[in-house]
């Protein structure tokens, strides 16, 4: 069953006559345009991340969307009088998205069409669009899991985070270790295999294939003796990641093969990225067989080909548009010392 990839990841709202009805500047008594809350608190039960991008006064615009209570679901909020497309393009830089899981609301036309030149992957949108816009397709992932319904919270959970970071002094390891992250790492369960599918469909950069995977094919490598599908949960102090990691292994008499292996971009700078490689290369050691991984390069995912080379993975051939990589297993790389591993059945 094929999957459809191209969802929206974020909504980024102009304020101005689209969220509200009037120009706050202008001393207008701005109320909230009909039915905006409900769509709001829709798509973020969906898991889809909502921003802004407005040219207005930040103090005062900000104060407003506090008093509507709206302050909470609006992240890396861009409030300024930089054009809509620089702003749009902070947003895409502070999620680590592409500007093509993005979509803009604005009531202005000439504003849109800035965008459009600077930006073109983006979604435009008419503020006259909202009333149907929660049925749109692009606005509805297959599935709503655990992990999105909370993907708001998490990245609230990153950005204090960062805060900390920003004001830490000392390396980067020491950082890491002051975090106390712990990485679970289990097969996953016929429950997971919703948050897995859209694992495949979401992540684009730190994904060895780029292919993405229905729920049934999933089910069916969960229940297969000739391969293994684990998945990664990361926790630290300041609460859940969710469901970060994913892996496909095929098991083979002389060899095994890493069909897919990804990782959510969200925890790119926190050096867990090689601990699930680590952990298959491990096993396979332990088990006498050799190790091999198949890698579809595409404009995005660059960082996992250099993560199998500097894993000691080399090309033994090609396939298709497939790479085909394999490690001597003479050097497995040690898990990280800053992250704690529990690992469940193998």
């Amino acid at each position: 069953m094929a999957v459809d990839k191209h969802v929206i990841k974020c909504v980024v709202w102009d304020l101005d006559n689209t969220l509200w009805e009037g120009t706050l500047l202008e001393g207008d008594d701005v109320c909230l345009r009909e039915d905006v809350l409900e769509i709001i608190k829709a798509l973020d039960q969906r898991g889809i991340l909502q921003s802004v991008a407005s040219k207005n006064d930040y103090d005062v615009a900000f104060e407003k969307l506090r008093q509507f209570g709206l302050d909470e679901y609006f992240l890396y909020p861009q409030i300024n009088w930089n054009s809509k497309a620089a702003s749009i393009s902070k947003i895409v830089d502070a999620l680590n998205i592409s500007a093509d899981a993005i979509a803009f609301i604005d009531d202005q036309a000439f504003e849109r069409a800035e965008v459009a030149h600077s930006l073109p992957q983006v979604t435009l949108f008419d503020v006259t669009d909202l009333n149907g816009l929660l049925d749109l397709p692009l606005m509805n992932p297959r599935f709503v899991t655990e992990d999105s319904r909370m993907r708001r919270r998490m990245y609230l959970a990153d950005i204090d985070r960062n805060s900390v970071e920003e004001k830490f002094v000392g390396p980067k390891e020491e950082f890491l270790a002051s975090l106390g992250m712990m990485m679970k790492v289990a097969p996953a369960a016929e429950e997971d295999l919703m948050r897995a599918e859209e694992l495949t469909v979401r992540t684009n950069q730190l994904n060895t294939t780029g292919r993405p995977y229905s729920y049934d094919e999933l089910d069916h490598f969960r229940r297969s003796k000739q391969h293994q599908l684990l998945i990664a949960e990361l926790t630290d102090k300041f609460g859940s990641y969710g469901k970060i990691g994913l892996s496909l292994v095929e098991y083979g008499e002389e060899a095994w093969t890493i069909k897919l292996l990804l990782m959510s971009c969200r925890v790119m700078s926190r050096g867990v990225g090689t601990v699930l490689l680590s952990l298959i290369a491990q096993r396979a050691k332990e088990a006498g067989v050799a190790l091999r991984a198949e890698f579809v390069p595409n404009k995005r995912n660059r960082m996992m080909y250099v993560t199998y080379k500097f894993a000691g993975f080399r090309e033994i051939g090609r396939e298709g548009d497939i790479t085909l990589l394999e490690s001597d297993l003479s050097q497995v790389q040690p898990f990280p010392d800053y992250v704690t591993l529990g690992v469940a059945n193998k």
